[in-house]
């Protein structure tokens, strides 16, 4: 059996660790570099580093947080925000991100994921997908889930793999922050179509849906949540150990 992940996500907004719900309503949580340290000494297997505005607002993905959280954690780091071409994968590399993840740079250069791939190899990209149901359609948007794309999520998620994706992050906007379950339609709609790794997000809200969320989809490899672990509701050290006495493989 194939060992799952917990992976904490840090949204980062003008400096600061931020949750909305629903890509809405955004809120203050903490500080990133303290975050982040709680989450390597917690047992998180991997964190996820989102800059969710600079995609929006037309900027560079700011690295002075991400060199300092870099240099505090010792856990696998996975990078966003405004990657827009080869130059943005090599700042945030050399910063100390070990993976990089794109969304709307992808949509706007749909060769990017190939030529990163082709460049620093497929264990450093990520292709993060913000969906929603759209008219009985599952949507890729973009630019922090502001605008609809042109792109039908599944295809895009084929696409992404075979273009030299390592992982696909697949964020249900529909169930972000509202903490009642992961979109196991969606998750199950994309795993069935892709072999690479698939981390599910959006949703969480307590220790059973991340049992729902492995026995329910069994190709989706980690779980990603933030406001569960950001407001201390679920250890992840207990939730591991809950997954374990239920059958889930988990690092630990």
């Amino acid at each position: 059996m194939i060992t799952k992940r917990i992976i904490p996500c840090l949204d980062i907004r003008n400096g600061r660790v931020v949750k909305g719900v629903n890509f809405q309503g955004v809120r203050d949580v903490d500080d990133p570099v303290d975050l982040a340290r709680f989450y390597n000494a917690a047992g998180a297997d991997e964190l996820v580093f989102y800059d969710i505005t600079a995609s929006f607002e037309g900027r560079a993905l700011f690295t002075d947080v991400l060199a300092k959280t870099a240099r505090e954690v010792f856990i696998p780091l996975t990078v966003g925000g405004s990657i827009n071409e080869l130059s943005d994968f090599e700042r945030v590399l050399r910063s100390g991100a070990d993976k990089v993840s794109v969304n709307s740079g992808a949509v706007k250069n749909p060769d990017l994921v190939a030529q990163a791939a082709k460049k620093y190899g497929s264990q450093c990209v990520v292709l993060s997908m913000d969906v929603k149901r759209v008219d009985g359609a599952y949507r890729i948007f973009t630019k922090g889930g502001r605008e609809m794309s042109q792109y039908e999520a599944v295809s895009w998620a084929v696409r992404g793999a075979e273009n030299g994706a390592g992982e696909l992050v697949v964020n249900s906007m529909d169930t972000d922050g509202v903490r009642r379950g992961f979109d196991l339609e969606l998750l199950d709609a994309i795993c069935a179509r892709v072999n690479i790794p698939v981390i599910a997000s959006g949703g969480a809200g307590c220790m059973e849906d991340f049992l729902t969320l492995f026995r329910s989809v069994p190709g989706v490899d980690a779980g990603l949540a933030a406001s569960i672990f950001h407001f201390k509701e679920i250890a992840i050290a207990d939730l591991k150990q809950y997954l374990i006495e239920n059958g889930i493989e988990m690092r630990v």
